[in-house]
């Protein structure tokens, strides 16, 4: 083994080149790799730990307290199937009258515990204690990280009952409950259900978490069971916004992957080939034929493991500004984000592995060469190869330095087909980030409807330490329309409102007015316009199991309201439906818009209005202007780097592609140059060589790349695009991109084929 590993250390110092390009490579491919990978490491596993931790319900079930007994809820603990239970608990549905902290108006779900631990849905304390006394109160905090002190003791008013002090703040990852007080207190809010939490033995599915409820119910009154809520409704809401980025992330890294193993089985393929005489010389030496596969195995391992451990620091380093994107504001509670340790793992030793793998077909030529052979064989292409090709175009009216570079490739049509596979998934990918580009440009404008540009103006809150406004709510609408530049006009309402049928509380944005300025918001059916109407995004869509079409049920204080979905929004927030503001007058009249939302006509100042609003009212206060999408950004940032990882590694396939072919015909590019051939018509033969190749590459990449953006556009979980969106392709974008695989060619050939000019005739033929 010491006479392996020190000819394998001399192969790698004699092959810089080669040993260069597999380093490259094999970093690009592990940034890639890695970015996938963690992305769909956090979309999952920071879920799953917390979830673990505190003992989560697999389904949270509340039932009517009027049709079944505590008793024969108890019972249920012991059905098949269920693995624990925790229960019965009072629960009341108790509305807030005015937003309180982060918490708008509306309906508040609140469960008498007697202790946050249990066997099922252990709730997590983040700061202060659990409420054990008269008029205490725990809330659930829903953002990122942990509240401060200084939120504790805030006094939080529902209407019919009691001000509650705030004792502590708490998350569940069940979402069992907005907030929790000692069971004694609950006769004064008038529980009308009782919860129960489960536990069952087969969780994995929607399928069988409704297997288990079914057999819980089983014996119990008809009816008595009113809402329920599944632990992967929260798991897929926790990873909607990752899910939006994990496709585009698995095709890079597929694509990397793919790249990789052919311009690693390419080099060894170009380093067998070229070192046939090395190859005999070292069997006659007395190496055995596997230690000689074993030399060419690690001449190949020691970059690749260079470079992967460099690519593995470098997608380290990426993937936080990622994570932190995909993951902002939403409820992580107790699950910390980050990327799992099997990632690196996977990186590390299974990217080495691949390479190895790759290598392996053409290291095994080495092995079933005989001495005598590999050393006759020399280093050049067999006889014969490509000349009835090249014969052909030399018959042609071509300038002959073009016609012996397009003949070249016919001469070793196996490495040929590795560097056209290269070149086609480098086209596909510079094919799919424009398309990309093209729709999440669009996508980032779609807010925008016309072009026109929009004010938002919101009326201060006491409670959040705003001035309140001393006009009222259709005061201020009719300020705004009157105020120059104004030309729409829409108000909006927010509340939490209940789901017939489901757990967790919703939120509802109610508008009124100019509401045709968010029809370019709707990319299946339309926007509400009349009583009972809503709309809402895909995430909720998926989330709920509804359509289009479909009927819900919204309850605010006491009152509820039937509406059908009549449109599909392009995006959204996964807990919001959007309605009218005669809906909103069956749930509650009352109810004050929040924010105003000004289309200003053309030419309008919106600095000039702005100005205008603060002097009409103290009390409103414009919003900044809409920030730059942060989803759009992402993506297209991030597509451009892969894109350009790719395309550089598809450019050192075709580098080492050439490198080879200028070193395995340097007798003929001496005997060329010694009958008059030019330095130049050298360059313009060496780059044409492989500039065939980048045509052809270009032509078969684009239908790729366009199938593998519409694969993907069609989906995203959580956006739905509209077909204006995925129409992207036009013929004016096209032809740059059929040049794509030209320009990869060139890039890659350019600096062999110079240094291959440069060669002089006695250096060449120095030994014939």
């Amino acid at each position: 083994m010491s006479a392996v590993w020190s000819a394998a250390r001399a192969t790698v110092k004699r092959r810089k080149v080669q040993t260069a390009v597999i380093g490259l490579v094999v970093l690009c491919s592990t940034t890639t790799v890695l970015l996938a990978l963690a992305l769909l490491s956090a979309a999952s596993a920071p879920f799953d730990r917390a979830f673990g931790r505190q003992h989560g319900a697999h389904a949270v079930a509340a039932f009517d307290r009027t049709r079944v007994s505590d008793t024969q809820l108890a019972r249920t603990a012991g059905r098949p199937g269920v693995q624990a239970a925790a229960g019965p608990y009072p629960q009341a549905t108790v509305d807030v009258p005015a937003q309180w902290l982060w918490v708008p108006s509306g309906p508040l779900t609140v469960v008498g515990r007697s202790d946050p631990a249990g066997t099922v849905d252990r709730i997590r304390l983040l700061e202060g204690r659990w409420a054990t006394g008269p008029g205490e109160i725990v809330v659930d905090w829903p953002g990122n990280g942990t509240p401060g002190p200084d939120k504790l003791g805030t006094k939080l008013t529902v209407r019919g009952a009691p001000a509650f002090t705030v004792v502590g703040f708490a998350t569940s990852m069940s979402k069992s409950a907005g907030a929790w007080v000692a069971p004694e207190q609950m006769a004064a809010l008038n529980p009308s259900s009782v919860q129960m939490l489960y536990r069952f033995t087969k969780s994995s599915t929607d399928r069988q978490i409704r297997d288990g409820l079914s057999e819980v119910t089983a014996g119990l009154p008809p009816g008595s069971l009113t809402t329920t809520q599944s632990y992967l409704t929260l798991k897929r809401a926790f990873s909607a916004v990752a899910d939006t980025y994990l496709p585009f992330m698995t095709v890079f890294g597929v694509l990397g992957l793919l790249v990789s193993a052919l311009i690693v089985g390419n080099v060894v393929s170009g380093v067998v080939v070229s070192g046939y005489r090395h190859i005999g010389v070292l069997k006659a030496l007395g190496f055995t034929p596997n230690q000689v596969v074993t030399i060419h195995l690690t001449m190949v391992s020691v970059p690749a493991v260079a470079g992967c451990v460099v690519g593995t620091l470098v997608g380290d380093v990426l993937s936080r500004p990622i994570l932190r994107d995909a993951f902002s504001g939403i409820e992580t509670g107790s699950a910390s984000i980050g990327v799992g340790p099997w990632v690196y793992a996977v990186c590390l030793l299974g990217m080495p592995a691949l390479v190895v793998l790759a290598a392996l077909a053409p290291a095994l030529r080495a092995h079933r060469l005989s001495a005598a052979r590999a050393i006759s064989a020399g280093n050049a292409p067999r006889t014969g190869r490509g000349l009835r090709i090249q014969r052909g175009l030399g018959g042609t009216r071509l300038p002959r330095a073009v016609s012996l570079g397009l003949g070249q490739p016919f001469a070793r049509p196996g490495r040929t087909l590795m560097t056209l596979a290269a070149i086609v998934l480098g086209v596909t990918t510079v094919t799919l980030t424009t398309g990309l580009t093209s729709t999440m440009v669009a996508f980032g404008k779609h807010g925008q409807g016309n072009g026109a540009t929009r004010v938002n103006v919101e009326a201060g809150r006491p409670g959040l330490g705003q001035q309140a406004p001393k006009l009222s709510d259709r005061q201020i609408e009719a300020r705004l329309r009157s105020l120059p530049g104004a030309d729409l006009v829409t108000a909006r309402a927010l509340t939490t409102v209940r789901l017939a049928g489901y757990t967790q509380t919703a939120f509802a944005d109610f508008y009124r007015g100019d509401t045709e300025m968010y029809d370019s918001e709707i990319v299946k059916g339309h926007w509400p316009h009349g009583p009972g109407e809503a709309a809402a995004a895909p995430a909720f869509l998926n989330q709920h199991g509804l359509a289009v079409g479909d009927r819900i049920t919204l309850y605010l204080n006491g009152r509820q309201a039937r509406v059908t979905l009549v449109g599909e929004l392009v995006e959204g927030h996964a807990r919001a439906v959007e309605s009218t503001w005669e809906t909103l007058a069956e749930l509650d009249p009352d109810l004050r818009a929040i924010e105003y939302t000004v289309e200003l006509a053309d030419g309008a100042d919106a600095e000039a209005y702005g100005r205008a609003v603060k002097a009409s009212d103290p009390g409103l206060y414009v919003l900044p202007g809409d920030a730059t999408n942060t989803t759009t950004t992402t993506v297209v940032g991030f597509s451009a780097v892969f894109t350009v990882l790719l395309t550089v590694v598809a450019a050192l396939g075709v580098f080492n592609t050439v490198l080879l072919n200028t070193r395995e015909r340097r007798r003929d590019l001496g005997m060329l140059k010694s009958i008059g051939m030019t330095p130049r018509q050298v360059t313009v033969m060496t780059v044409t060589s492989v500039a065939g190749l980048g045509a052809v590459g270009g032509l078969l990449g684009i239908p790729l790349g366009i199938a593998a953006h519409r694969l993907l556009v069609d989906h995203v979980g959580v956006v739905a695009f509209p077909e204006s969106m995925k129409d992207v392709w036009h013929a004016p974008e096209l032809v740059p991109l059929a040049l794509a695989g030209v320009a990869i060619a060139v890039l890659g050939a350019l600096i062999p084929a110079r240094s291959a000019a440069r060669l002089t005739i006695a250096k060449v033929l120095h030994n014939e």
